[in-house]
């Protein structure tokens, strides 16, 4: 059987009704993409049946080499077309004005995206514990806090988000980290997931202080309980992942690796670690919210028709939905780390 036609290099973006049946169109030919109008006779290609419980916006494949069909995977980004640039010098982006003005630690940009310098936020002390909320609620997150956390020379208190599911990114310094009395070495760059419910204390070790970003979904503040529990949840005993080149997911010119998702127990928030080479990806969006950390290099956040430079340490919220294109300036490019929720694959984007 020949492969199918290659309807369009980006999915489709529809809303769903509840309880309806639709068939979505696997051999690329129809005219009323993504959907099935009878052009798959005799090709030997099927429609996918699909139906939605309740109404909902998806993206459907267009590509139709997904490998969740009819949803988009994102193999899109890795053919002819599905990963398109943006030329940051064209009449059009020179003509975007540039945020050089701060709201404290913050740039804001278009609809309630904005980049934070961590170094310039408010800081809170609770015993060897300084925090930082950078991503909240009243800054207009709909699903994530975000929190920086340091500890130095001593052992923390104990602290969770109640039932949330928690993932953190080391990044600086090494230690262990105490989840519900069970005990793990983490280091920079290590992803971390702590279970709904459980509680968390930090051992750093060595000269340096450990880094660490926390980010609890749904919404909700640090808490401090007295003890630590013994309620680590053993039904999921692996909470560490580190980066391996060999686990590197190519999109387009730019590559990541999942770090904490669905195989770990996070069924709600997804964390990777990514490369983008010097380059400005085509405006796009997603129909998750996102937080961004530039790890190293140098480059600038973009969005409807504002503009802001980004730097090493700097965390980007994006709104679900929000157009935006993220630009490598530095010549090595740059490296992040990024939390998507509710969401599991980053690589699904979609454009206008």
């Amino acid at each position: 059987m020949p492969d199918p036609v290659v309807a369009r290099p980006k999915p489709c973006l529809v809303t769903l009704k509840g309880g309806r049946t639709y068939f979505w169109c696997s051999c690329g030919r129809s005219a009323k993409q993504p959907f099935c109008d009878g052009s798959h006779q005799g090709t030997g290609f099927e429609p996918r049946k699909v139906t939605l419980a309740a109404d909902e916006e998806v993206l459907l494949c267009g590509c139709k080499r997904t490998g969740t069909p009819p949803f988009c995977d994102g193999a899109h980004t890795n053919l002819p077309g599905g990963s398109p640039l943006d030329d940051p010098a064209s009449p059009a982006n020179r003509a975007v004005r540039e945020v050089t003005q701060r709201e404290g630690p913050r740039a804001r940009l278009n609809g309630a995206c904005y980049v934070v310098r961590p170094q310039l936020a408010q800081k809170s002390v609770r015993g060897s514990l300084v925090y930082s909320y950078l991503v909240t609620g009243e800054l207009g997150a709909l699903y994530q806090t975000q929190v920086l956390l340091e500890a130095r020379a001593h052992a923390t208190p104990a602290f969770g988000f109640g039932d949330r599911d928690v993932i953190l990114f080391v990044i600086e310094g090494e230690g262990r980290a105490v989840i519900s009395g069970r005990e793990f070495p983490v280091r920079a760059t290590d992803g971390l997931y702590v279970r709904p419910g459980e509680v968390l204390q930090l051992l750093p070790q060595g000269a340096g202080p450990l880094r660490i970003f926390a980010l609890a979904c749904p919404l909700g503040e640090l808490q401090w309980p007295e003890v630590m529990p013994q309620n680590f949840d053993a039904d999921y005993p692996e909470r560490v992942v580190s980066v391996d080149p060999e686990q590197r997911t190519a999109m387009g010119s730019r590559y990541f690796q999942i770090l904490v998702d669905k195989r770990i127990g996070s069924k709600v928030i997804t964390q990777f670690i990514g490369h983008i080479p010097p380059s400005k990806a085509a405006p796009h969006r997603h129909l998750y919210e996102e937080a961004i950390i530039v790890l190293s290099g140098e480059g600038c956040m973009w969005t409807e028709d504002l503009k802001v430079a980004v730097r090493a340490g700097d965390v980007i919220f994006l709104p679900r939905k929000q157009i935006h294109s993220l630009e490598a300036t530095s010549a090595e490019g740059i490296d992040v780390v990024g939390v998507i929720c509710p969401g599991d694959n980053p690589s699904i984007n979609y454009y206008d």
